[in-house]
C-alpha cells in the first residue's frame, strides 16, 4: 500500500481542525447544500463560509455544481465522514482529556502573548 507522507498528514489534520470547516462538513453530512443552506446551518457569514467552501474544495474535501443561479456542495468522498465519525468515536472515550490538555489551547490572535512562550 501506498503511504502518504506525514507533512501531507498533518496538512489535512490541521485542515479538519478548523471549527469553521468542522461546521461546514457536518452540514452537508446528510447531502448537498447550497452556500445560502450552508450558512443558515453553519452560522457562518457568507464570506467566511464561502471561503471555507473554498478551501476544502480546492483540498478535494468538497465538490460543487453550479444549478442555475446557485452553487450547490456536498462532500467528495464518503471516507471524509467515515473519518469524523471515526473520530467522534474515539472522542467519546479521551475527548475529556484533549479538552482539558493545555497543549491544545485555542491558538493566540497577532500579538497576544502565549504563557510559557518566550519571544
Amino acid at each position: 500500500m501506498k503511504r502518504v507522507g506525514m507533512r501531507v498528514r498533518a496538512k489535512l489534520f490541521r485542515g479538519l481542525g478548523d471549527l469553521s470547516r468542522l461546521r461546514v462538513l457536518e452540514a452537508l453530512r446528510d447531502g448537498p447544500l447550497s452556500a445560502g443552506e450552508i450558512v443558515t446551518r453553519t452560522g457562518l457569514s457568507q464570506p467566511n463560509a464561502s471561503m471555507h467552501l473554498a478551501c476544502l474544495a480546492e483540498c478535494g474535501l468538497v465538490t460543487w455544481e453550479r444549478q442555475g443561479r446557485f452553487v450547490h456542495y456536498e462532500i467528495a468522498d464518503k471516507r471524509v465522514m467515515k473519518l469524523l465519525d471515526q473520530a467522534e468515536d474515539l472522542l467519546l472515550q479521551v475527548g475529556p482529556l484533549i479538552d482539558a490538555c493545555p497543549r491544545y489551547r485555542r491558538p493566540a490572535r497577532a500579538g497576544q502573548r502565549v504563557p510559557g512562550k518566550r519571544r
